[in-house]
């Protein structure tokens, strides 16, 4: 008797505990799929759970800019639960090649929700796989748990979350209105897809350059899991689309890895027939850009997929489809749940499989790694600023790299020339063995040109690091161990000069730029030459940053130890002299050694301005910099103080300005008045078609046919099958792609370049030489393409031709960079130049 109550008792403690755990719905008091829930409740709820379930951790890793949480939850079964950090440091270890398969050791699978912020269903339906998960009374997610340890992300994009959240609860109607044109399927700009700094993060997830990025990744790199889902949206009409993915896939991707995405890929569809859901595959979405939320698990031995429902910021609640349908968010949630039910079922169906392929990926990586180059050497070539910066990005994604060689010398392919050279190895030189665990994301990060399975792809097709950084780099086909951890220090000289004339700092990197961001906002005057000069029996570049002592003495701070402090702080490099009478060149009192005005700089924005580039620069001023940077709307410009305006930059956009003849007429004048304008991307084919003095290049047109000509073979050209139409697309197509750009390195905007920049094309724009009043100073000439896909006409084209110069008007200059020098803020090499563009131009 006294047992069965006992029991008794057991069972109602139980039933009353599992009765705390609430429902979504019961927590916040809608039905979900009824109205979108704002970020500080998700977070509420995912608390209010592991509260009361005892199989539920969730932990902050992270804050946005805008300072709201990031979270993870991890649910397992109360056995694994207890040993939750034991398994994480196996799966980590796996990953390291460090120990083989545990009898004992689930599976990991990561949900991760809402990376774009207006694809919103995300979260919703992560509450939902929550509750299901923890829900003691779904015998089959208990089950499944067995075998998995599940993690949920149920927002990785907060900031962007809660502008369309806020956006669409504020301006939607008591009843959903359905039609399209209504103001709640049309977001502001910039829309609720991009975070803080208006960066797509589905696009950093290997280059990290935004907070949120830098935290998840770092946590997601302390997991290692087996198999990844990024959950998004797309166009209303679209079916749900799930693994498998669409070609192009890399190489790099194993055959496991393909086998494993057909068989979830499966399961979904099993359930959405059921359902008759409608629903996609292998189409669109590839696997070949390296910073995607399912490539970059996929290049770091997990499965990673990406499950698309249709909908997006434009659907609201609900909204008409074409066909007469009304898609609600009550159906995307019942989706995206669906698939991440699915996804778990597999891993806890297959998992034994699963971590015997998972171990034998980073085995073979680390025995035998795939690929033809088996080390890589990148010289410092007196840059070490952008070597520590691209040491900086292996660090993040886990890559061994070392310093210098056993050896003096080796043979190896040259990026820059496309040779295969001899050449010397220095201690300071960065060295990579490929015979590492991580090397498939190191042959993707460092290919000269990986191999395309299909040239209809979703985003850039050439990245390589080398071109990137701008750094001198040999693969080399046989293995280089590294002699040394760290390189050594160089000593700072100038720190025991004893009362110098002047210090003297190198202009190379976007570290010098940090550094004289600085020196200018405190006030001190900054001087740079426009010539190379010799002092102290040592050669300076043109750039050189000369700092005197003469008129920076009565600012209020001292000036040797806030000079050489703020050198300490970027890691720079100085020189101290003590004498402004140089051996050759120019004395420093010659009007050929530049004084640095500090830049009042204006950036544009606006409706049709790409939010894309409008948050790079704004990103590279505020984060990276440190430089303030004002940004306006296109609308308000006449409100702007142009006599205080010394900078103003047009990102890739679409401007009234221009179609405008008084407002054209008033930035003219302002120009002409030593006004500088930095027009990026489409607004230099604004510029250009304003007849400023700049010209598209264009086609050459053949001669006319002749009359009566007997039709050729050729004639019949224009007849293709509709059914090749995607094929034919792609000869105009020019996805991104890698040029080398010939520099005139004795105009300020080259300054820091050693004769060749390689630019990411994106386009076919090309601009015709200046041939009066301007400077050609980066140009394309016969056949300058190295990497990545380019159609057949557009490369034909893309030669010949000026895509970084200054046209100068009476004044002051017009900047053209055709190209984005500031690309995702990934592109390194780039920002130097967007910097010479800022600080130095018209000086």
């Amino acid at each position: 008797m006294r047992q069965r109550l006992l029991l008794a008792l057991l069972l109602l403690g139980f039933t009353s505990a599992m009765a705390q755990i609430p429902t979504p719905d019961q927590f916040l008091g809608y039905p979900l799929g009824s109205q979108f829930t704002p970020h500080y409740r998700v977070l509420d709820y995912f608390r209010q759970v592991a509260a009361t379930a005892k199989n539920v951790k969730v932990e902050q890793y992270g804050t946005t800019y805008e300072g709201r949480p990031l979270i993870t939850a991890t649910i397992a079964s109360p056995a694994n639960f207890s040993r939750l950090d034991e398994i994480r440091q196996r799966s980590l270890d796996m990953s390291m090649a460090k120990g083989g398969q545990s009898a004992d050791q689930p599976v990991i699978v990561w949900l991760s929700y809402n990376v774009h912020g207006n694809e919103a269903v995300s979260t919703e339906a992560a509450m939902k796989t929550l509750y299901e998960l923890v829900n003691n009374g779904n015998a089959q997610t208990q089950q499944w748990l067995q075998n998995t340890v599940v993690v949920i992300d149920p927002c990785l994009n907060p900031d962007g979350r809660e502008r369309y959240v806020n956006f669409y609860n504020a301006v939607r109607s008591l009843q959903p209105d359905v039609n399209r044109y209504s103001r709640e399927h049309n977001e502001p700009w910039p829309g609720g897809r991009p975070n803080h700094y208006y960066f797509d993060l589905n696009r950093d997830w290997a280059w990290q350059t935004q907070r949120e990025s830098q935290q998840r990744v770092g946590r997601y790199n302390q997991w290692m899991p087996q198999l990844h889902v990024d959950f998004h949206e797309q166009e209303i009409e679209a079916p749900y689309y799930f693994a498998p993915a669409a070609e192009p896939f890399h190489d790099a991707i194993t055959p496991w890895q393909r086998e494993v995405q057909v068989m979830i890929g499966k399961n979904n569809a099993k359930y959405f027939d059921q359902e008759g859901w409608l629903y996609f595959t292998k189409e669109r979405f590839d696997l070949f850009y390296p910073s995607y939320g399912d490539t970059y698990p996929m290049y770091n031995g997990a499965i990673g997929m990406t499950y698309e429902q249709g909908g997006s910021g434009r659907a609201g609640v609900a909204v008409l489809k074409r066909d007469g349908d009304t898609l609600t968010l009550t159906d995307r949630i019942a989706h995206h749940f669906t698939t991440g039910m699915s996804t778990v079922e597999v891993a806890s169906q297959q998992a034994g499989r699963i971590l015997k392929e998972y171990v034998q990926y980073f085995e073979t990586a680390k025995k035998d790694p795939q690929g033809g180059y088996k080390s890589y050497v990148i010289k410092a070539n007196g840059n070490p600023e952008k070597l520590n910066g691209l040491a900086e990005l292996l660090r993040k994604n886990n890559i061994a790299f070392g310093y210098g060689a056993n050896t003096g010398s080796a043979s190896g392919f040259n990026y820059f020339t496309g040779k295969t050279e001899a050449f010397s190895i220095s201690k300071e030189d960065l060295v990579i063995n490929a015979y590492q665990p991580r090397s498939n994301m190191l042959r993707v990060l460092f290919e000269p040109t990986s191999h395309l399975t299909d040239s209809v792809t979703y985003d850039i097709t050439a990245w390589a690091m080398p071109y990137v950084y701008g750094l001198t780099s040999y693969a080399l086909k046989q293995p280089l161990t590294p002699a040394a951890d760290a390189p050594a220090a160089p000593a700072n000289t100038a720190l025991a000069a004893q009362h110098p004339y002047a210090y003297l700092a190198q202009w190379n990197s976007v570290r010098d730029v940090k550094f004289l961001s600085a020196l200018l906002k405190y006030g001190m005057k900054v001087r740079f030459t426009e010539a190379p000069f010799t002092s102290g029996g040592k050669t300076f570049p043109a750039g050189t940053l000369v700092i005197t002592r003469t008129g920076n003495s009565s600012n209020g701070v001292p000036f040797d130890n806030f000079i050489t402090s703020q050198a300490d702080k970027f890691k720079i490099t100085l020189d101290a002299v003590a004498t402004g009478f140089v051996e050759k060149g120019m004395d420093f009192g010659s009007d050929r050694i530049r004084y640095i005005k500090a830049p009042k700089v204006v950036l544009v924005t606006g409706d049709n301005v790409s939010s894309l580039g409008v948050g790079e620069i704004w990103h590279f001023f505020e984060q990276q910099l440190g430089y303030p940077v004002t940004v306006v709307n296109e609308r308000n410009l006449n409100a702007v103080k142009w006599d205080q305006t010394d900078v103003l930059i047009l990102p890739d956009g679409d401007y009234k300005t221009f179609t405008d003849k008084a407002a054209t007429e008033r930035l003219k004048d302002w120009i002409s008045n030593g006004g500088k304008l930095i027009a990026i991307e489409s607004a230099v084919a604004q510029v250009a078609a304003a007849e400023w003095g700049i010209r598209e290049k264009k086609e050459k047109e053949g001669p006319a046919p002749e009359k009566n000509k007997q039709l050729d073979e050729s004639s019949y050209d224009a007849l293709k099958p509709y059914g090749n139409r995607e094929r034919e697309s792609v000869r105009q197509f020019i996805p991104g792609a890698i040029f080398k750009v010939e520099m005139d390195t004795t105009h300020p905007l080259a300054f820091g370049y050693p004769g060749t920049y390689y630019t990411l094309k994106q386009d076919s724009r090309l601009y015709e030489f200046i041939d009066n009043g301007g400077w050609n100073v980066g140009v394309l000439k016969k056949d300058n393409y190295l990497s990545g896909f380019v159609g057949a006409d557009t490369r034909n084209r893309l030669k010949d031709g000026l895509l970084f110069g200054v046209k100068e008007m009476g004044n002051g200059a017009v900047v053209i960079l055709a190209d984005n020098p500031l690309f995702r803020s990934f592109w390194e090499n780039g920002k130097l130049m967007f910097s010479n563009a800022v600080f130095l131009v018209g000086q």
